[in-house]
């Protein structure tokens, strides 16, 4: 598995996710795991009803991404692991949209390196959400 790429609905679960970290020779180091799990809102900004969410990529592109995200986050001090997994898909609300798992040797390691997996992701990944809503739908940046 690689540490960071887009999936299909199904294709990738935290607990697969949870298991290949720990399996890292550098685990033995880690005091902990913090995970995001971005998960469908069921409302926008402007209070409107959202029904699902559509997300779109150039794959490869997505993939090299957020693998190059994992890897340079890798290279914090106490960091042993970081991985990213981004369902692209059609998803209802309360399904999941992303995974973010960083394994550091201690509690403080751990915070600001997932807060920036997320933030870069976000950022960084040619990823496109497309929200539908009981008004319409908008492509949103």
């Amino acid at each position: 598995m690689h540490k960071g790429g887009v999936h299909k609905k199904g294709e990738i679960t935290l607990d697969q996710i949870i298991n290949e970290i720990k399996k890292n020779p550098e685990i033995y180091k880690s005091g902990g795991l913090a995970c995001f799990i971005g998960i469908v809102r069921g409302i926008d900004e402007t209070g409107d009803k959202v029904t699902k969410l559509a997300f779109e990529t150039y794959e490869d592109k997505a993939n090299e991404a957020l693998q190059t995200i994992c890897d340079e986050l890798i290279e914090r001090d106490g960091i042993i692991d970081v991985h990213i997994h981004h369902i692209i898909d059609e998803l209802d609300v309360s399904e999941d949209i992303v995974y973010v798992v960083v394994a550091g040797g201690h509690r403080l390691d751990l915070w600001p390196t997932l807060r920036d997996a997320v933030e870069r992701f976000k950022e960084e990944a040619p990823i496109w959400k497309k929200e539908f809503t009981i008004s319409g739908n908008q492509w949103i940046h």
